[in-house]
């Protein structure tokens, strides 16, 4: 265990016992709140939750066991396809329940992981269990990535995808109808102020910008086109709940429970769809598509039977 004694600056007077704890000992938010949930932060002789206001000038004292370092576990993914691979790309088309790496409170397979177990080499820059790693998708959301083989396809890809060179297209099914059927929402996301794992729109969060357009309209919901401009933590989720048409099965940001059981659905109607980008070797423009993974296929054929 690590132990530090501080004092509370009046600066931080007010502040979350988390926000407080990451800004002043450098921690993740999200580790600062496991600290805490643990019984392991202190003010003035009390224990404190996570959620707590600190006062200017009390005495903090917390205590922690240092994580372990994160590493790349190899585990084969058999449904993870492999849409094209040359000597500095490899295109996966990624299934539900796979995380880009490994992070934090994550034990499942990670696309990094299955391509370690299918003898795939890998670019070694960025973070030790992120390698190759420049662009994510959710855990829950199914569809296309790229992962960098090369050093040189590394660089060039992660200035392509911070520039926004790169076409990103979703398909998502949310619950109604979007109004009007086609449009931008733009609207700053940061982390939600009550969960630690949920992201909101809030005043002072990151430049968010979505935009979509519905392909086809069903009773209940609706079939949207999404592309994206800005690539923050759950944006089309987030974005989507906040105009109270939340991915249909994403029980994380509202949807109705009742109609994702209807359609046989355990995560979010979300598809990365389409990928294109200059290849970091050629130059040439690609474009590489997605299916729909057998459960979207499945709730939309029950959506279009209504």
């Amino acid at each position: 265990m690590e132990t530090r004694s501080l004092p509370v600056p009046d600066g931080l007077d007010g502040t979350r016992v988390d926000a407080a704890i990451a800004k002043l000992l450098g921690f993740s938010r999200t580790f600062a709140a496991e600290v805490a949930e643990a019984g392991g932060v202190s003010v003035d002789g009390r224990t404190v939750d996570k959620s707590d206001r600190l006062r200017g000038g009390s005495w903090l004292e917390v205590s922690w066991a240092p994580k372990q370092a994160l590493e790349i576990v190899p585990i084969p993914v058999p449904d993870l396809g492999i849409v094209y691979d040359d000597d500095d790309i490899v295109v996966v088309d990624k299934p539900a329940g796979v995380a880009a790496h490994p992070s934090v409170g994550w034990e499942g397979p990670t696309v990094v992981g299955a391509l370690a177990a299918a003898g795939f080499r890998i670019s070694t820059s960025g973070a030790p269990e992120r390698a190759g790693v420049v662009h994510r998708l959710d855990a829950g959301t199914s569809g296309l990535m790229v992962v960098a083989k090369s050093e040189k396809a590394y660089t060039a890809l992660k200035r392509a995808f911070h520039d926004r060179e790169v076409e990103k297209i979703y398909h998502a099914v949310v619950q109604g109808h979007p109004d009007p059927l086609l449009g931008t929402i733009d609207a700053p996301i940061g982390r939600h102020p009550r969960s630690d794992w949920k992201f909101a729109v809030i005043a002072d969060g990151k430049h968010s910008v979505t935009h979509y357009e519905t392909l086809e309209a069903f009773p209940y919901a609706s079939l949207l086109e999404i592309h994206l401009e800005t690539g923050r933590t759950h944006q089309i989720r987030v974005h989507m709940a906040a105009q109270r048409h939340p991915c249909v099965g994403d029980a994380m940001y509202g949807a109705d429970p009742k109609l994702s059981a209807k359609l046989g659905l355990t995560r979010q109607w979300l598809h990365a769809h389409q990928l294109s980008f200059d290849h970091p070797s050629s130059g040439e423009w690609v474009t590489f598509t997605s299916p729909y993974a057998p459960e979207l296929q499945h709730a939309l054929d029950v959506l279009r039977g209504d």
